[in-house]
């Protein structure tokens, strides 16, 4: 018994490792002038927009954890009956460690598309951003100062 609590306790703090992103990881600036409040406005509507983007990688993520822990106790358990002649005792270990194994790789795996769904979430939310007219890195801002010139390339026409 305590040690299919000690599989519980291990197992779901692997599978809890896996979230949604809650926010952009990335810093946007107002542009100058803009006053505090509007940017605040702004980034509340960019990070809801950014967050329908990316629902289904988070989704998929989420349930990518919860599939590999079930298949792998199931193998698991299978594998325990088979290799000791079917003791329940032996049943038990291997769908503990079936289980063990199968949350680890599916927070492996989902990992990965949690990194995924980041990415996602933040070029959706640099863009809102950016067609509202902040400093996004990399971009300068649209109507921002209007001394501003991109920077020359370097070539001069033919003339």
């Amino acid at each position: 018994m305590k040690r299919a609590v000690l599989t519980l306790v291990i197992i779901s703090s692997l599978v809890a490792c896996v979230s949604a992103p809650t926010g952009p990881t990335i810093a946007i600036m107002p542009r100058e002038g803009k006053p505090f409040e509007v940017f605040q406005q702004e980034d509340q509507q960019c990070r809801e927009f950014a967050a329908n983007a990316i629902k289904d990688t988070s989704n998929a993520a989420l349930k990518e954890g919860a599939t590999s822990a079930a298949i792998g106790a199931a193998i698991g358990a299978a594998a325990g009956a088979v290799i000791q002649g079917g003791s329940s005792q032996n049943i038990g270990t291997g769908a503990g460690v079936g289980l063990l194994g199968g949350a680890a790789m599916g927070a492996m795996n989902s990992s990965g598309k949690q990194n995924q769904a980041q990415a996602q979430y933040n070029i959706a939310y640099q863009q809102c951003m950016y067609s509202k007219g902040n400093q996004v890195p990399s971009y300068p801002s649209q109507g921002g100062s209007p001394n501003y010139r991109p920077p020359s390339s370097g070539f001069k026409p033919i003339q």
